[in-house]
């Protein structure tokens, strides 16, 4: 699904990255770990084409994402459902637009996709909240928006960066749970995140995979974890 092949990124004339060959196998899951500042929201952006390797090669989809065009690019993505750190919404929309805000951007009619879109907001526990305004939400109720959002568009893989760093233990749990069903769909999951607790609890689980940014090389964690 997704294979670095000798990956490096700079930033600021420093090497985030140097030498990273790896791949992430479809319907596995992974996650990602290091400490703040070690590049994990840079890998996760270098697997979904929102940044260019300096050198070396990465393939979504079998694909170099090098030699594509921006179209081919924004096609890609539909492929990938991210949720982000900071969970952005539109305040003056209700959570039901927002989160089908992505088939509004591809140019579907969210109408047209409204039992779809209910029965995700019930899955992610959000039923009731339909028509609240993102400013009336807890941040447990904004993070499972924001994984609404990734998925609506039914992607062949899902990214989450830090997705339980502002939230408690128990919906912490309640997000991973979400996640793992997802991945027992078959969607490819990678999540970034320091949580170690979450690791543990995760393995649990599902046949989840622990990679490790140390001294600018993506590696396989150790049992330890």
């Amino acid at each position: 699904m997704i294979a670095f092949s000798d990956v490096s990124y700079s930033y600021g004339g420093d090497n985030l990255l140097s030498n990273v060959s790896l791949e992430l196998p479809q319907g596995s899951f992974h996650f990602l770990t290091g400490p703040s500042g070690a590049g994990k929201t840079t890998f996760l952006r270098l697997c979904y084409a929102d940044l260019i390797a300096a050198s070396g090669r990465v393939d979504v989809f079998g694909q170099d994402v090098r030699g594509l065009s921006r179209d081919a690019i924004a096609h890609l993505r539909r492929r990938v459902g991210v949720v982000h750190q900071d969970c952005q919404f539109l305040d003056h929309l209700p959570l039901r637009e927002n989160v089908a805000l992505p088939i509004t951007v591809a140019g579907g009619n969210p109408e047209e996709e409204a039992r779809d879109l209910d029965e995700l907001l019930e899955w992610v526990g959000l039923s009731g909240h339909r028509d609240a305004l993102p400013p009336q939400l807890s941040g447990g109720e904004r993070q499972r928006a924001a994984l609404a959002r990734a998925v609506v568009m039914a992607p062949d893989m899902v990214i989450a960066d830090e997705p339980t760093g502002n939230l408690d233990w128990e919906m912490s749990l309640r997000l991973l749970r979400l996640l793992t069903e997802l991945n027992r769909m078959g969607k490819t999951v990678l999540i970034a995140t320091h949580d170690l607790n979450l690791i543990r609890a995760a393995k649990q689980q599902t046949q989840a995979r622990v990679l490790r940014i140390r001294d600018r090389q993506v590696q396989p964690a150790g049992a330890d974890l």
